[in-house]
């Protein structure tokens, strides 16, 4: 701010005390002040007086004042001119003397004036931070000069007067100054009396002299009749007059001696007008005392406090300058309220007409301004509200401008100037509404916050317009790169750069907009999250599957909601509510939901196509173990590598949340693998499904020779009851034993494949970017759970049907057909031995070695089954005596040794868990017929009681074989080929001798 005050004592000021060259036209002002395009508040003429009319004018009514104000001389400045050996010599100013003391008054170059610490400014030499137009430096490229030593001269140089206009008004007020004794200079009219005084012959040629008259009379007419300050009646007459009196004037020039008649009648008519009253108790002449006139007047004095060398430079002398400057109040009419509206106007358009570089300038304006407020709150006057709001809306306009848009306005090189920009529009908006608007003062001030609404409103607007410019930016980037591989969707490339914009605004701007809105940084990201919301949620709407390009766009829609959310939060951490009103005006954009939905949406897709491939494939499967070493389907390779490219596919899409639908896609692969067992095992049918139906209990006929014709049609009539319960089964070759073996094979392997591609998936989950550590250090939950346990279930089921399809289908013909019938002697085990260990050996040179044990295991269970089966219901066919059970026994070792087989078949303790219920059993059939039926009865009495002593109950068959059952022994009794089992059956049951 130093450099506002040149430090004219020592030689370094831009003015010279001997203006530029004599001209007989008064220059003009520089050219680059007029060009900021800020139209004055002030008012505009309705005359045709220029700038330079009006600074001529005021100019005169300066002198005026200045020269009748004080008849006390002054003392001559200490010094005016470093080079004089003489400076303190009074005669020195020996070619002032005819001048008025007022305007002779000496300059002086007080370090720290008044006006400069009341406006904040900064003392010559002191440190500023103020930012200096190019070449501004103190006499930069000057030689030492002398400076002006009176207020009159400074004026002179500053409104660019040259010595021979000054001369003349000042001769001429010499001259009116004669007449005015005992009287004050305001009462009369100066242009009138100027006219008066001054003729052609105090001009070069007439022609200046003409340009001089029509001046005055135009500014007669502006003062008097366009903008008095009382109001003209219509009907005043004297008006008119005047007004046709200065046309003609205009048109023709008049002689203005004291006797014209011309003369005579404009000055009546003037002084008419002019001395009418404005209520007040002086004696003034109104001529410039009307607004718009007398602001615009007083505009061009108080210009005159920048050095014209210097446009962003205050001279040195304001303070006298300003106290000479005051006293026309007088003629114009001016007060303190509005001094301070005009100066805080002056100030604040020069800093705008100076490219805006000179802060001290702006500072100084908002100083003025808070005067200002003061006396908007004093005074109610209409007229001084008029120009107030006028002059405030000027300002606040134009810093609106600036501020809805400040992303445009403000950068690196001028972001200094945003905070007395914005303490400038504030303070205009504060007093517009708490002062002069009429809605305002309807309500409470505590509800009203002007500051806070104006930061958020231009907030709110200069990001909606960044926004919007980001948007153009993304789109032309997008087709800029088309022609590239893999360029990104516009709305990613939005997110990143609203992400930067948040970055930057709260770095930048929000620290400058937290004076006056505590959240400036919350409703700033609150502003671009609602702006990208709009478009994010568009797109959301209109995406229907999942792709890259969707993938990305959601992904950078989220990670900007977190950014911008983390922003609020940390620019809310001391408010009130903790951010909570920000916070709710940003809904989240459920980007994280979206991708959740769209890869649900894929995972189904996809697990339905694993099914079609399930179906598709099982249709074609024929189950052959030879199609691969290991002798599983060909199907199941097919679908589990399916399931590793689904897998595959699901770990490379580009999404943040794998840890959390995983689950989703094990779940459904479960499912269709659980499928694909199920539909495996199907169709093999199950134990209860082979196992042919008992006949009805009979009694044997001892010595019946139709054994052989019973045998036959027994076997018959079995052969056509296995048929029919295993056709269905047998319609095509899959359910062989081959076939049968593959498919355990498969059931097999799949639930191997289960312990592979679950640690598959966590290794895969392992080098997921999202994943975190308790997603995979937990490995129970990345299990598989329904497969395993249908392929353990399948397994079971298979080898169970497995075994009893080949004991009681397979080899019926040797055990159902063929064991024990007729003579039991002649029909023993062997066929069925030697049948039973050529499947042994096809099973064991086909199923897995982990199953095998398990399938034999199932086989000799059915084995042992079958054989009692033959001997507690073989039918009719079949009988026993005591001396059968040598040969039953030894046939049932046999059948134990075959599993066995030296000790390379089935553990021994299994096999004794298998026969334990044959072993039980055989003892019986050694045992003597009346033993038999002793312990018959006594069983039955202890499971019925008394009931049973009048009439033994028949046994239900129970199919659970036991030496302590009745049904058990009630068996053994039926097939005894013996009289006294036979009589004791035809007269406890009456059961019949054949079917």
């Amino acid at each position: 701010m130093a450099h506002l005050f040149r430090d004219l004592s020592l030689g370094h000021s831009k003015r010279e005390s001997t203006p530029p060259p004599l001209r007989t036209k008064p220059q003009s002002m520089p050219t680059k002040l007029t060009s900021a395009g800020l139209q004055s508040p002030l008012g505009q003429l309705a005359s045709q007086l220029s700038d330079s009319d009006l600074r001529l004018t005021a100019y005169d009514v300066f002198l005026a004042v200045c020269r009748t104000s004080s008849s006390k001389p002054l003392s001559t400045s200490a010094s005016f001119n470093s080079d004089s050996p003489n400076q303190n010599s009074p005669s020195q100013n020996h070619n002032h003397s005819p001048n008025s003391p007022a305007l002779q008054r000496s300059l002086t170059s007080t370090a720290a004036s008044k006006m400069k610490k009341a406006l904040g400014l900064n003392s010559p030499g002191s440190s500023s931070g103020s930012k200096k137009s190019p070449g501004s430096g103190p006499g930069s490229g000057q030689s030492k000069s002398k400076r002006p030593t009176t207020v009159g001269e400074l004026m002179r140089i500053q409104m660019r007067i040259p010595e021979t206009v000054d001369s003349r008004v000042k001769r001429a007020l010499l001259r009116i100054g004669g007449g005015l004794v005992g009287r004050r200079i305001e009462s009369v009219v100066l242009p009138l009396e100027l006219l008066q005084q001054l003729k052609p012959s105090d001009f070069t040629d007439q022609e200046e002299y003409d340009a001089w008259q029509k001046r005055n009379l135009k500014v007669l007419e502006a003062g008097v009749l366009l903008h008095p300050r009382v109001p003209l009646d219509k009907s005043n007459n004297m008006s008119q007059r005047l007004r046709q009196i200065i046309h003609a004037a205009l048109d023709r020039p008049i002689e203005t001696g004291t006797n014209n008649e011309s003369m005579q009648a404009l000055r009546s008519a003037v002084i008419s007008l002019a001395s009418r009253s404005d209520g007040s108790l002086s004696d003034s002449c109104h001529w410039a005392d009307g607004i718009p006139m007398n602001l615009r007047l007083y505009e061009m004095l108080l210009e005159t406090c920048f050095d014209i060398n210097d446009e962003i430079s205050i001279v040195e002398e304001v303070d006298e300058l300003m106290e000479h400057i005051k006293k026309t109040w007088v003629i114009l009419g001016i007060n303190q309220m509005l001094h301070n509206l005009c100066f805080t106007w002056v100030l604040f358009q020069r800093f705008v007409a100076t490219r805006q570089v000179e802060m001290d300038l702006l500072y100084a304006a908002d100083s003025q301004l808070a005067e200002v407020a003061k006396d908007a709150k004093t005074t109610k006057d209409p007229e001084y509200s008029k120009i107030l709001s006028s002059t405030l809306s000027a300002i606040l306009g134009w810093t609106e401008k600036r501020l809805l848009a400040y992303h445009d306005t403000f950068d690196s090189g001028n972001i200094y100037t945003m905070q007395g920009i914005v303490s400038l529009g504030v303070s205009a908006a504060k007093i517009l509404v708490e002062d002069v608007s009429t809605e305002y003062r309807r309500k409470r001030k505590g509800q009203v916050d002007v500051a806070r609404d104006r930061i958020d409103t231009y907030i709110r607007s200069s990001l909606r317009t960044a926004f919007a410019q980001r948007m153009e930016k993304a789109d032309s980037s997008r087709r800029a790169s088309k022609n590239q591989p893999n360029p990104l969707p516009v709305l990613a490339i939005l997110a990143k750069d609203v992400g930067k914009l948040a970055v930057h605004e709260k770095q930048v701007f929000s620290p400058i907009l937290k004076g006056w809105h505590p959240l400036a940084a919350g409703v700033a990201v609150a502003t671009l999250h609602a702006c990208y919301a709009n478009e994010i949620k568009q797109f959301i709407s209109s995406i229907m599957e999942l792709t890259p390009d969707a993938v990305q766009v959601l992904r950078a829609a989220e990670k900007l909601e977190k950014d911008l959310v983390q922003i609020a939060v940390e620019d809310a951490v001391e408010s009130d509510d903790g951010g909570k009103a920000i916070i709710r005006e940003m809904p989240p954009y459920e980007a994280e939901a979206a991708i959740a939905n769209l890869v649900k949406g894929w995972i189904k897709t996809r697990l339905d196509r694993v099914k079609e491939w399930v179906d598709r494939n099982l249709q074609k499967e024929v189950w052959n173990p030879k199609a691969n070493q290991e002798g599983y389907a060909l199907s199941a390779v097919e679908i589990l590598r399916i399931v590793d490219e689904t897998l595959d596919a699901f770990f490379q899409l580009l999404i943040p949340a794998h840890p959390a639908l995983l689950p989703d896609l094990m779940g459904g692969v479960d499912k269709c693998l659980q499928y694909y067992v199920i539909k495996a095992k199907s169709g093999c049918g199950s134990r209860n499904t082979y196992i042919p139906t008992m006949p009805a209990l009979t009694r044997c006929e001892t010595g019946s020779k139709l054994q052989g014709v019973w045998k036959k049609k027994e076997k018959s009539q079995n052969s056509q009851k296995k048929n029919s319960q295993v056709e269905t089964m047998n319609g095509d070759n899959s359910f062989g034993i081959p076939q049968l073996c593959a498919r355990i094979n498969t059931l097999h392997h799949i639930k191997s494949e289960m312990d592979v591609l679950e640690k598959r998936i966590i290794t895969l989950l392992r080098n997921c970017e999202s994943a975190q550590v308790e997603d995979f250090s937990n490995g129970l939950s990345k299990k598989f759970e329904l497969t395993p346990t249908a392929c353990v279930e399948g397994v079971q089921q298979l080898s169970e049907a497995f075994a009893y399809k080949i004991i009681f289908h397979d080899l019926s013909h040797v055990l159902w057909d063929g064991l024990y019938v007729g003579e039991p002697s002649s029909s023993r085990i062997d066929p069925l031995l030697q049948e039973l260990e050529r499947n042994l050996l096809i099973i064991s040179e086909t199923v897995h070695e982990r199953v095998r044990t398990r399938i034999i295991s199932d086989i000799m269970r059915a084995s042992c089954d079958g054989f009692l089966l033959v001997l507690l219901a073989g039918g009719p066919s079949r009988a026993f005596s005591c001396q059968d059970f040598p040969i039953i026994d030894e046939d049932f070792k046999a059948l134990k040794a075959l599993f066995w087989a030296s000790g390379d078949g089935l553990p021994s303790d299994l096999i004794d868990k298998f026969s334990a219920t044959v072993r039980g059993v055989l003892p019986l059939f050694s045992a003597d017929t009346e033993s038999l039926i002793e312990r018959f009865r006594q069983v039955t009495l202890e499971k019925y009681g008394s009931s049973a002593r009048t009439r033994l109950p028949l046994p239900p068959t129970s199919g659970q074989w036991n030496p302590t059952e009745p049904n058990t022994l009630l068996r053994v009794l039926c097939y005894r080929n013996d009289w006294t089992a036979s009589k004791f059956l035809k007269k406890t049951y009456n059961l019949p001798k054949k079917l």
